[in-house]
């Protein structure tokens, strides 16, 4: 009984013995002899004598890491902020992030570089009317835009999910709503899954607004009343290089509401531009196009062209949609922002010694390419295999069909 007793009573004293000499250890180990570490300067970043201290990281750094890659950042210095650019700005209901990010930047697309995120912040990329945006500079001169005051839409979850107080998109979404509602391309993928008319009640060879169409191919799910455009399948659309097929003309024939859901489903034309028939195909009005991506450069080197231009205009200018030969397989994302530039036409070069002082015979002189120049900006918002939609968001001079697109 009483051995028993010692040596509980040594294991004890053991334990405690152990425990201070663990307290001082660690009391060592935290105050490194009663001092604080110091803060060393590098070329690099800050750092202590033990590690280097965390950035925070930029809002592209922050979107790679999600998609599980790493994509290169550009060093942003004041030379690229405007002189214009205020040094406190309340957001306000209607501004657009591509608006903001031009107010501070000479090159718009260069945001997520000087966009300072938080990522202990719920949605950090995301920007609501009410916020006070401020332009710091660090120790290093590099410039940044940091959330100075958050504004009550972000506080107030109520007001938050009020489509009002929301927040703020990239680009206006009236400038795509035409398109969401008329589509003017069908790619390959659209057209392989979309519905399409198989009849016309009472027998109709045509249909107009008011008239009762059936349709194989919608999704069960759909509910009553969703929209739908009824699109006429046009030419083909092939890839300018190589000439593979990408989608095919859409032209906008009728805007129907699904009535009674089924396998046909019975869809009632509501408006029209031109007759229905059997054989045209539907596509979901409704279509979910995020409008709040940030503005980024592609993670790849990428050289396409424009092959479509929505409602067939010859010139482009702000706020056209087009249709370019790139998507997701060459690296595009929604976001990703493109220099457009002006094709260089092709020009017999009479003033060569062979030709000079003829004025017959110009027809055999040489081609010459002029320069690409650059034309405008467009960013990207809606992506598919081989081919993509962009919004025009700055246009320096007329744009056209062909001209040609590229990482900035």
């Amino acid at each position: 009984m009483l051995a028993n007793q010692s040596l509980v009573m040594s294991r004890l004293r053991l334990a405690a013995g152990l425990a201070v000499l663990a307290g001082t250890l660690g009391g060592c180990a935290s105050w490194g002899g009663g001092k604080e570490p110091v803060a060393t300067r590098t070329d690099e970043a800050t750092t202590t004598d033990s590690a280097p201290a965390e950035r925070s990281p930029t809002a592209t750094e922050v979107a790679a890491a999600r998609a599980g890659s790493t994509a290169p950042t550009q060093v942003v210095t004041s030379e690229a902020i405007n002189s214009t650019a205020p040094a406190t700005y309340t957001v306000k209901r209607g501004d657009t992030l591509w608006d903001i990010s031009a107010m501070y930047l000479k090159d718009p697309w260069l945001w997520p570089e000087i966009w300072h995120v938080n990522p202990q912040v719920a949605n950090p990329h995301l920007i609501y009317p009410g916020d006070v945006l401020a332009l710091v500079y660090g120790s290093d001169g590099r410039p940044a835009v940091i959330l100075q005051q958050a504004g009550g839409a972000r506080l107030d979850p109520m007001l938050r999910s009020m489509p009002l107080n929301g927040a703020i998109a990239t680009i206006p979404y009236s400038s795509i709503a035409a398109f969401l509602e008329r589509p003017s391309v069908i790619s390959k993928e659209q057209l392989k899954s979309s519905p399409r008319i198989v009849a016309l009640r009472d027998h109709h060879v045509i249909a107009g607004a008011g008239h009762v169409v059936y349709v194989q191919g919608i999704d069960a799910s759909a509910q009553r009343n969703s929209r739908f455009a009824v699109v006429h399948v046009g030419e083909p659309i092939k890839d300018p290089d190589g000439g593979g097929l990408l989608g095919y003309q859409g032209i906008y024939a009728a805007t129907g509401l699904l009535t009674e859901p089924g396998r046909p489903a019975t869809i009632t034309l509501t408006d029209s531009a031109r007759e229905a028939l059997v054989g045209d195909r539907l596509l979901q009005v409704d279509n979910d196009v995020p409008l709040n991506f940030l503005p980024r450069a592609p993670r790849t080197d990428i050289t396409g062209s424009i092959i479509s231009v929505m409602e067939g205009v010859s010139l482009i200018g702000q706020y056209r949609i087009v249709a370019i030969n790139r998507g997701k397989r060459h690296g595009l994302e929604s976001g990703n922002v493109l220099a457009v530039d002006q094709a260089g036409e092709k020009i017999r070069d009479t003033t060569a010694s062979a030709f000079a002082g003829m004025k017959m015979g110009s027809a055999f002189a040489p081609r010459v390419k002029l320069p690409d120049e650059r034309a405008g900006t467009m960013l990207v918002f809606k992506v598919y295999d081989r081919m993509s939609y962009g919004l025009i968001v700055e246009a320096r001079r007329p744009i056209r069909l062909h001209d040609v697109v590229r990482t900035p």
